[in-house]
C-alpha cells in the first residue's frame, strides 16, 4: 500500500509556488500525496492536478483565540481521519499546530519546514505584548519539535542556531536546505536590456520586507536626479500586521516615486526586462525572489540579515546593506546603476550560483531522501 504524505500549508497559492515540484516528485516515487490548506486562490488548481485536497480554517493573523482552538481541533481531526504516514508542515502555524497534533495522534514521521522565523523574531522593540507572544510561540515550538521521528528543515543557519541554542530543537534533528529551489529552465539568463536602468522589488507588501526603505531609497535617488525606474511588485497582505495599506501604495504611485505593478505571475519575464533586483528585508528564511534573480542573471541589493545574506555571495553576486537603512540602500543601488560592468559581472556570477545551489532537482532530491529516512523508521 502506498504511504500517505500530507502537506499542511497556510495557502494553496504558496503550496503551488514553493512546494508543487516536490509533491509531484513524491507522487512519482509512489506516495499518496494529500494537501491541506485554507480556502482561496489555488485550491482548484491543486484539485485539477489530481491531488487530494483538504480544507482547514487557517488564518495567519491568529488574533482570535477561539478560531485558533478550532484550527488545532481541525488539524487533530484530519490527522486522526487520514492517518498519514508522513506530514510535511510548512510555515509557522502548520509547524506549531501540526507538530503538536502529530505527537498527540502518533503520526509516524514529521517534516517541519522553517521558512523564516516570522515578524515575532525580527529584532526590534516590541513591548510586553510582543515579548509574551514571542515566548509563548517558543514554548509551543519546544513541544512541536519533540516528535521522536522528525526532521526540521531550515533554510539558513541563523534560524537553526536560534532554535538549537535556545534548546527548542535538537541539533541532530536539523537539516539545512537552501530554499525551495527553482526550475532553471524557466529562468533564462538574457543580457540586460538597453535604456533607463530598472530597479525591481518583488515581495509581499510588508514593512518587514523593507518596502518603506525601498520607496525612501527611490525618493533619495530621484532627488539627486538619478535616471532610473523603480518598480514595486506584489500585493498588500491584510492577514499580516506588518502589511502596508493599498491606499499608501496608491499614494506612492501618485507621487511618481515608484511604478506599482501589483501581482505578477511571470516574474522571470519581469526580471529579464530589469537591471537590478532588491529585497531590503529585515529577516527571511531564504527568499525565493533572490534565487529567481540569480537564475535570471541579475545583480542583487539586499540586507545583511539572516536568509537574505544566505541567498547571495556578497560582493560577487550582489551587495549587502544594513536593514532599515534607506540611505545605504540608495547608495548601493546607485553604485550598480552607475557601473554596468559590475552589474553584468554579478549577474553572471548569480546564474552560476543558481546552477550550483538552487536548482529544483537538488532541492527535491534532498527532501525525498528525508521522506525515505523517516518512512523507514517507526515512531517509538
Amino acid at each position: 500500500m502506498a504511504k500517505k504524505l500530507l502537506f499542511v500549508v497556510n495557502e494553496a497559492i504558496f503550496f503551488l509556488s514553493h512546494r508543487l515540484p516536490l509533491a509531484e516528485a513524491a507522487r512519482r516515487k509512489g506516495y499518496d500525496v494529500h494537501i491541506a490548506t485554507t480556502e482561496g486562490t489555488g485550491v482548484q488548481k491543486i484539485k485539477d492536478l489530481k491531488f487530494t485536497h483538504h480544507l482547514l480554517p487557517l488564518s495567519r493573523s491568529g488574533r482570535n483565540p477561539i478560531k485558533e482552538i478550532v484550527l488545532i481541533i481541525s488539524i487533530l481531526n484530519l490527522f486522526r481521519k487520514l492517518q498519514p504516514d508522513l506530514v510535511h508542515l510548512v510555515t509557522i502555524k502548520p509547524v506549531l499546530y501540526g507538530g503538536i497534533a502529530a505527537r498527540l495522534t502518533k503520526i509516524n514521521g514529521v517534516i517541519s519546514a522553517i521558512s523564516g522565523m516570522g515578524f515575532l523574531f525580527v529584532e526590534r522593540a516590541g513591548g510586553l505584548k510582543l515579548y509574551l507572544l514571542r515566548n509563548m510561540v517558543l514554548f509551543l515550538y519546544r513541544f512541536a519539535m519533540g516528535h521522536p521521528n522528525q526532521k526540521v528543515i531550515f533554510q539558513n543557519s541563523s534560524d537553526a542556531n536560534t532554535l538549537v541554542t535556545s534548546g527548542y530543537v535538537k541539533k541532530n534533528k536539523t537539516c539545512l536546505i537552501r530554499g525551495s529551489g527553482v526550475t532553471l529552465e524557466n529562468y533564462h539568463f538574457v543580457p540586460e536590456p538597453s535604456g533607463i536602468p530598472v530597479v525591481v522589488m518583488a515581495s509581499r507588501l510588508l514593512s518587514d520586507k523593507g518596502v518603506n526603505e525601498f520607496v525612501d531609497a527611490a525618493r533619495i535617488l530621484r532627488s539627486r536626479s538619478v535616471n532610473a525606474r523603480f518598480m514595486l511588485i506584489g500585493t498588500p497582505d491584510p492577514g499580516n500586521p506588518e502589511s502596508v495599506t493599498e491606499s499608501l501604495v496608491n499614494e506612492w504611485q501618485a507621487e511618481g516615486v515608484i511604478e506599482y505593478l501589483g501581482f505578477q505571475s511571470d516574474i522571470a519575464n519581469i526580471f529579464s526586462k530589469s537591471h537590478i533586483i532588491t529585497l531590503p528585508s529585515y529577516r527571511e528564511g531564504l527568499p525565493k525572489v533572490l534565487i529567481e534573480a540569480a537564475a535570471c542573471g541579475r545583480a542583487v541589493v539586499t540586507t545583511d540579515t539572516p536568509g537574505c545574506r544566505d541567498a547571495i555571495e556578497p560582493n560577487v553576486t550582489g551587495l549587502l546593506v544594513p536593514p532599515r537603512d534607506a540611505k545605504a540602500l540608495a547608495e548601493a543601488i546607485n553604485c550598480l546603476i552607475n557601473d554596468t560592468r559590475l552589474r553584468e559581472r554579478m549577474g553572471k556570477a548569480g546564474r552560476s550560483l543558481a546552477e550550483r545551489e538552487f536548482g529544483i532537482n537538488k532541492v527535491v532530491t534532498a527532501h525525498l531522501d528525508i521522506y525515505n529516512e523517516l518512512a523507514m523508521k517507526k515512531n517509538i
